[in-house]
């Protein structure tokens, strides 16, 4: 039960809203073409834009083949953030001020010639380019976007020609100011090779010591003690370096272990193993954002992962046990050639004494400064060779050509967006204008902001009809009025009725005469009195003279049953209102109104009487009074409810029987609700006829 009340109330409330866009639809279209047109000829008067695409592949800094290497060069390790590094370095303004330069854009788009300034073209420029990575791939797409599809392609292919030559002339900037600074320290290290020579050669000469081979003669526990001494530096230099590894490998913790493993071992199964890992990363983050933590393509790469670090750290262990091993061998070989070291030094001090320990120190600062002088020349020499290989970071894939087909404006897509823009618009324009427009909407307000049940609900554009004859298919209207009002609290349709509005032009006074032309169609005697003395009109639906009736009556100018006039309608008589003297202070006296209103209940069936408007004039009130009951016609989406509960107050006030309302003037085509009840007993009012016309021929 409560399901099926919640699913009314949705239904009702989605109607709601409808009703509000059904009602507006007006306001709605006209936005929405206002906006569709607007966008449409901004679109048409846009500059086409044209797009041409450069793709280049980019890497980082190495030489195609490392000369030392003996084969290709394999050193690079991944960087995930290399590209978007080159993406901004792309769109510097180095990079761009030089495209500047070698397209001359300052004076190509220029007016008539001039210059603009730099910052400006700088300014176009950057606005102009687009950079992305092309999906799971090295690659660099470079787009241009301008209204001249040559100049888009121009532009294109020379800045990616200019971030070739820059990331070029930076390697080779780069190489030629390392080679220099080599270069500077192998002269410096070749005057200190000299300075040693030539202190090893005053010293030999100072201690007289024989030599041969220009080297000088040494006997053979000499050449065994320098032998062993070489040997003992470099088991100790051994020992350190893995002694120094060792410890680097204990201080780190597993996870920092896996990170630094490419750079702390050289071991290929690590780097690949590494390699793998950060290959793995990168197509998990691209999962992770397209499919979720739960997709089984991520759930693989997880595994796998998994099983990679494990290898890995299993592998790092193994090199871990493995160095300590290669430690301990290099420290026993350490201690037992120092050991040996020692025994021989005794030796040879004991045989030559402190005699050629000067020249020994002179000659070791020797060797260790040609060592360096050596080393520094090898340098030199493989980063000249080096330079000299090819090296080429950035390839152009694709060059750029003009394309000849826009990319903007795109007429279909703005179109479509300003059709869903307009419609947008028009439907918030026309809640909001509902929003403000505090009239009277349905007959549901009627109940709920005046009190009153709603005795009929009459259409929009209705005639008298007298106008539109007795068959009219509005006519059924009116007879639902007639009837309601017989089966009102306490009610009847039998007796003098006011029919009362607010304001002006509600349809008060057709809505009277309507009524009086259905009770009398249903063979009620039937009396109209036109009591709206200001601005009479049923005497003009009648077609006769107003120029005596109530007002006469009152003022005992003529009895009654002079003013009372027959009409065309069968058993429909009526009263004119006559013309209002001068002076009208006292015509509606209640106490006269009152005698005359029961006077009249006793020759007729059917008083009606036609009203002018409360709010302003009190003759409505003192009429209303002395009736069996009110009327009051509500026009559809017309006052403010304000305004109609004042009136009612005001009726209210002086004791007058309400017994409801009229919902006049309805534009059913607007409203779903209104419009089907029109529609089905318009239908059935056809039909019946219909079925008359059928009858009659047989």
């Amino acid at each position: 039960m409560s399901t099926d009340t919640a699913q009314q109330s949705s239904t009702l409330h989605f109607l709601d809203y409808w009703r509000v866009i059904r009602s507006r639809k007006e306001i709605v279209l006209a936005v929405a073409i206002l906006v569709v047109l607007t966008g449409t000829v901004y679109t048409l008067m846009l500059p086409n834009i044209y797009r041409s695409q450069v793709r280049i592949s980019v890497s980082e800094d190495s030489p195609e083949i490392d000369p030392f290497s003996g084969g290709s060069y394999y050193g690079t390790i991944y960087n995930p953030y290399f590209l978007r590094t080159q993406f901004e370095i792309i769109q510097s303004k180095p990079i761009l001020y030089e495209v500047i330069t070698r397209l001359n854009l300052e004076k190509e788009w220029g007016k008539e010639g001039a210059k603009i300034p730099r910052e400006v073209a700088h300014k176009i420029l950057a606005n102009s380019i687009n950079v992305m990575q092309q999906r799971d791939t090295s690659l660099i797409i470079i787009s241009v976007n301008r209204d001249n599809p040559e100049e888009a392609s121009n532009i294109a292919n020379e800045l990616a020609e200019v971030y070739r030559d820059s990331r070029l002339n930076k390697a080779m900037s780069d190489a030629k100011s390392a080679i220099d600074k080599i270069g500077q320290a192998v002269k410096e290290q070749l005057l200190r090779v000299e300075a040693a020579e030539n202190n090893l050669q005053k010293i030999r000469k100072d201690l007289d010591i024989a030599t041969y081979g220009g080297e000088g003669h040494y006997d053979v526990d000499e050449m065994r003690l320098q032998e062993m001494e070489g040997q003992c530096l470099s088991a100790k230099a051994e020992m350190l370096d893995k002694e120094s590894l060792l410890e680097t490998l204990k201080g780190l913790e597993d996870k920092d272990l896996i990170e630094q493993a490419s750079y702390i071992t050289f071991d290929q199964i690590v780097v690949n193993t590494v390699q793998q890992i950060q290959d793995i990363d990168v197509q998990l983050s691209s999962l992770d954002a397209d499919f979720g933590a739960n997709h089984p393509e991520v759930k693989r790469y997880t595994l796998q992962k998994e099983k990679l670090e494990e290898t890995l750290k299993q592998r790092l262990q193994a090199l871990r046990n493995g160095l300590e091993t290669d430690y301990k061998l290099a420290k026993s070989k350490y201690e037992r050639l120092d050991r040996e070291l020692s025994a021989v030094r005794s030796s040879s001090i004991e045989s030559q004494g402190e005699k050629n320990r000067p020249y020994r120190i002179a000659s070791a600062q020797l060797e260790a400064e040609r060592l360096i002088y050596n080393q520094l020349m090898s340098k030199h020499r493989q980063e000249i060779i080096t330079l000299e290989v090819p090296s080429n970071p950035v390839d152009i894939i694709d060059v750029a050509e003009p394309n000849r087909r826009p990319v903007s404006p795109n007429l279909f897509m703005n179109v479509l967006l300003s059709i869903f823009v307009g419609l947008g618009a028009g439907v918030g324009l026309a809640y909001f204008i509902e929003y403000l427009d505090t009239s009277i909407k349905t007959a549901d307000d009627v109940e709920r902001i005046l009190g009153l049940p709603v005795l009929g609900l009459i259409p929009q554009k209705v005639r008298p009809l007298i106008e539109e004859g007795p068959d009219s298919e509005h006519s059924e209207a009116y007879r639902v009025l007639r009837t309601n009002l017989a089966f009102t609290e306490g009610g009847s349709h039998r007796g003098a009725f006011s029919v009362l509005s607010s304001g002006a032009g509600e349809g008060k006074s057709t809505t009277c005469f309507n009524l009086a032309f259905v009770c009398a169609q249903q063979g009620e005697k039937v009396l109209l009195i036109d009591a709206d003395l200001r601005r009479p009109v049923q005497h003009t639906i009648l077609g006769v003279s107003n120029r005596f009736g109530l007002t006469n009556v009152l003022l005992r100018d003529v009895p009654v049953e002079e003013a009372i006039k027959a009409t065309s309608v069968p058993n429909l008589h009526f009263l004119p209102s006559g013309r209002l003297p001068r002076t009208s202070l006292g015509v509606l006296d209640p106490k006269r109104i009152g005698e005359l209103i029961t006077s009249l209940k006793s020759k007729y069936d059917v008083v009606l009487i036609d009203t002018p408007p409360l709010v302003g004039i009190s003759d409505s009130s003192i009429i209303a009074k002395e009736t069996d009951g009110a009327i009051i016609v509500v026009q559809y989406r017309k006052y403010p409810r304000d305004m109609l509960m004042k009136a009612k107050q005001m009726v209210e006030a002086l004791g007058v029987n309400v017994i409801g309302a009229v919902l006049n003037n309805i534009n059913i085509m607007r409203d779903d609700y209104y419009y089907y009840y029109h529609s089905y007993y318009s239908d059935y009012y056809h039909s019946s006829q219909s079925d008359v016309l059928s009858d009659d021929q047989v």
